[in-house]
């Protein structure tokens, strides 16, 4: 089973073709292109297997599908006008326009609306990016407040006029996976064109034509549109017509539809060149299932059913040396993305003809992969591998860089959260170790979460907890009282912060690198009182770097950290970072510069960690990993900087960093533990 693919050129020059006879023709497809994931309904991969089975070939395309010599020969979705799919608008009324449907989308478009556009692995919703109020509308109605909207051009060249890119986006946007690419903004001062798209940020994500549907369509417009999932905020997109129809209800002002039902959601992926390197954000459509090549040592590895994490969820089927990533899942805490999880879970061991041996799951015992992954291991009676977050982490980033068992790195693993042994919480992580054993040699200073899950989403609880645990309310209060921070502060309940932080209410430590960066984002006035989405206040943070700073060669003007010795492990304290900076604020420094100053800083102080954790060791490997390392400063300048002390730095490619790889890693750890050893409690120096 293979990715669905975007169109290829024959394809397109076929559909513009006024002499073809699938000139115009929105499901133009051959062996090279087309639907494949998102149609396949069992195995083999056969057109009575596929949801192209409603529609019979025509004789013309019968002729095609069994001559050896044609680019269609065995092409499941093969079609044409004549005996596939057809296309229809469909207006909120009930009714079908008149006339070419893709004409009638467009004038809709034009005229403001949003247009539900049936795609490749769901429905998606689309609007002008130049009408305002068409994306304010789309944003208030799909509860969608600030995260950015991707935006679909006709080519590179329409992207051209909005975005640099570089030869490394060009051959990303036109590849056959076809991913929205995330790239930086010409600067055009204080003019935005799409001022509702991205707002708080340098960059826009933009992708190509997928389907010749898509193509058809944007050949009609003469701007880009917003193009983006048909659901609300968090729930999964919709894929049926009736559901589209119920739920996209007063979302949607037409529906673009077909008859072609697509069997499995597949949503659109999501990569960004960093380091010139492209880089996996959100692996799905173009990318899954296809198998993932193992390390030689994992080929006699038994079969391992990896479940996830709770958050850009993705499950692993690993076996015979390799191993399935699924699509994108999403957030399982939705009741609609759970249920398509358990689905896929099923369809997934069907049509691989996966037969598990170990279940693997995350520690954290909450997670509803976790809960389902010990069901299925005792209704299987089958061994449950209890999997540390960061070290699935760390291991996935060796097992897509093709790391023997045995071999032992330095794993730098940053991310918001995850559950770490002894119950504590973890998201600073230097795992020294590989695939079976780690060892926790440094993490960041544990810090109080006041409110628990509520410090995720509102940063100036993380500003507080910091300052109380650097500074001390009463130092702050009198060396920073002028500081609008202080004020700020100080009309919050801090009095009963205090109580939950004294108290251990609520409010567990944590040394997450994540909250690190939403507590200095909160201190500088940026998303200071709530974020919108996961990541917003770094995010904006970033996109506010001042770069001549950044690359000052003079590093003293970076943000000091100290590496405080401990019994184990090494701690980052912040301390030092937290007074220069708010020195920094007291002399009204701008704000890019202080976020370039801590962005330097921060990567200064993990490589001098770095440094000292591997001196007296024979270690000179090390891998990055964690949602943290999606921030494109901090992880170009820890590579270059660990690269110029010689070290040998591994990077995700294949898989997210994000907890989108989590998966690979579980699955890896668990095979690796069960070729070299017996399964025991999970601990930092065994095996599982």
């Amino acid at each position: 089973m293979v990715p669905d693919a975007v169109t290829c050129r024959a394809c397109i020059d076929e559909t513009f073709d006024p002499s073809s006879r699938r000139h115009g023709y929105a499901f133009t497809n051959c062996t090279h292109c087309g639907p494949r994931l998102s149609i396949i309904q069992a195995i083999p991969y056969d057109r009575p297997n596929t949801t192209m089975a409603a529609f019979a070939l025509c004789d013309a395309c019968a002729i095609e599908y069994d001559d050896p010599d044609d680019r269609r020969f065995h092409a499941q979705p093969i079609a044409c006008p004549a005996c596939g799919p057809r296309l229809w608008l469909e207006l909120a009324d009930g009714s079908i326009a008149e006339g070419d449907p893709l004409d009638a989308a467009r004038r809709l478009i034009q005229r403001g609306k949003i247009v539900a556009i049936k795609g490749l692995g769901g429905f998606q919703l689309a609007c002008a990016a130049s009408d305002h109020a068409a994306v304010a509308k789309l944003r208030v109605l799909k509860r969608r407040e600030r995260k950015p909207f991707a935006l679909l051009a006709r080519d590179v060249a329409m992207i051209e006029r909005h975005c640099v890119v570089s030869g490394a986006d060009e051959v990303l946007l036109e590849s056959a996976a076809g991913p929205i690419v995330i790239m930086p903004m010409i600067d055009r001062g204080t003019r935005d064109p799409f001022p509702g798209v991205a707002p708080g940020i340098a960059t826009l994500g933009f992708m190509l034509p997928s389907t010749p549907l898509h193509h058809l369509l944007m050949q009609l417009l003469d701007g880009p549109v917003v193009l983006t999932s048909g659901n609300l905020v968090d729930e999964p997109q919709c894929i049926d017509n009736d559901e589209a129809r119920q739920r996209l209800a007063g979302l949607a002002d037409a529906w673009l539809m077909h008859d072609r039902d697509i069997a499995r959601r597949v949503d659109d992926s999501v990569s960004r060149v960093m380091g010139g390197v492209p880089r996996l954000l959100r692996r799905s459509r173009g990318y899954a299932p296809a198998p993932m090549r193992l390390p030689r040592d994992f080929s006699a590895a038994p079969p391992v059913l990896a479940m996830g994490a709770q958050q850009k969820n993705t499950f692993c089927l690993l076996r015979d040396g390799e191993a399935v990533v699924s699509h994108h899942i999403g957030e399982l805490e939705n009741g609609e993305t759970y249920r398509d999880y358990t689905v896929s879970l099923a369809r997934y061991q069907h049509l691989f003809e996966h037969d598990a041996r170990f279940v693997a799951v995350d520690l954290h015992p909450e997670y509803l992969s976790r809960k389902l992954g010990i069901d299925i291991a005792r209704q299987r009676h089958l061994p449950l591998a209890e999997i540390q977050h960061h070290h699935a982490h760390l291991a996935a980033c060796l097992a897509e860089n093709d790391v023997s068992l045995g071999t032992d790195v330095l794993g730098i693993v940053l991310d918001g959260l995850g559950m770490g042994l002894g119950n504590a919480l973890w998201g600073g992580e230097f795992l020294l170790g590989g695939y079976v054993n780690f060892k926790r040699v440094a993490s960041f200073t544990p810090v109080a979460l006041p409110g628990g899950t509520y410090a995720i989403y509102e940063p100036w609880r993380n500003t507080y907890a910091h300052l109380c645990a650097r500074l001390g309310w009463r130092r702050f209060a009198k060396q920073y009282a002028k500081l609008d921070l202080h004020h700020f502060l100080s009309d919050h309940p801090l009095t009963l912060l205090d109580q939950m932080i004294d108290g251990g209410i609520n409010s567990p430590l944590a040394s997450s690198a994540g909250r690190l960066f939403d507590a200095v984002a909160g201190a500088l006035g940026v998303c200071r009182e709530r974020v919108q989405y996961e990541g917003q206040a770094a995010i904006e943070l970033e996109a506010l770097i001042d770069t001549r700073t950044l690359h000052d060669e003079d590093d003293a003007l970076a943000y000091p950290f100290e590496i405080v010795e401990a019994d184990t492990p090494l701690l980052i304290d912040p301390k030092p970072m937290w007074i220069a900076l708010l020195d920094d604020m007291l002399r009204a420094t701008p704000v890019p510069v202080v976020a370039a100053r801590f962005h330097k800083g921060l990567a200064i102080v993990i490589t001098q960690m770095t440094i000292r954790l591997l001196a007296s060791t024979q270690v000179r490997t090390v891998a990055l990993s964690g949602g943290v390392m999606q921030n494109r400063v901090l992880f170009e300048q820890l590579i270059a900087r660990l690269a110029a002390c010689g070290f040998n730095v591994l990077t995700h490619r294949q898989v997210p960093s994000n907890d989108g790889g989590i998966a690979l890693g579980q699955a890896a750890i668990t095979a690796a533990r069960a070729l070299t050893c017996a399964f025991v409690e999970p601990r930092s120096t065994s095996c599982v």
